[in-house]
């Protein structure tokens, strides 16, 4: 049974950008650790979920179907397998997307960010294996 195009819109028009279940696992996580920080700081670019001011960290929680990652949770050998599924707007607004988050990092790190991005399905599979990385990365930054 295929959706149509209103069906389709009204289900991805659902779909929450900020304050995810894994965004808000791995915050909770990284509380937990006694690392403080900020949420949705909007004069950043990109908008990180997460930002460590004084460590000048950043940290993207991507959403495997919207930042590109879907086809390797599916077991599908490339991204290129995973797009030839999709209307010609999904493909399109998933690379994108790759490409705004490429073009993000640069910017950041340019600026003198640490940029830090973990797929969704990490932090669903491991919370605390992402919050060792950047628990990690804060200690050294803070420690310089």
């Amino acid at each position: 049974m295929s959706r149509t195009l209103e069906m389709t819109h009204k289900i991805m028009s659902a779909v929450k950008s900020k304050n995810t279940r894994p965004e808000l696992a791995l915050r909770h996580a990284l509380w937990a650790r006694g690392l403080r920080y900020r949420v949705n700081v909007k004069s950043l670019k990109g908008k990180p979920d997460v930002v460590f001011t004084r460590a000048k960290i950043v940290v993207f929680c991507d959403g495997d179907f919207w930042h590109g990652h879907n086809w390797a949770i599916r077991g599908l050998s490339s991204l290129e397998e995973e797009l030839d599924k999709y209307t010609q707007f999904w493909r399109d607004k998933i690379l994108g997307n790759i490409q705004r988050d490429k073009e993000q990092t640069v910017h950041l790190e340019n600026e003198g960010w640490n940029v830090i991005r973990i797929w969704e399905s990490d932090i669903k599979k491991d919370v605390a294996k992402c919050a060792d990385i950047i628990e990690e990365a804060y200690q050294k930054a803070i420690s310089k």
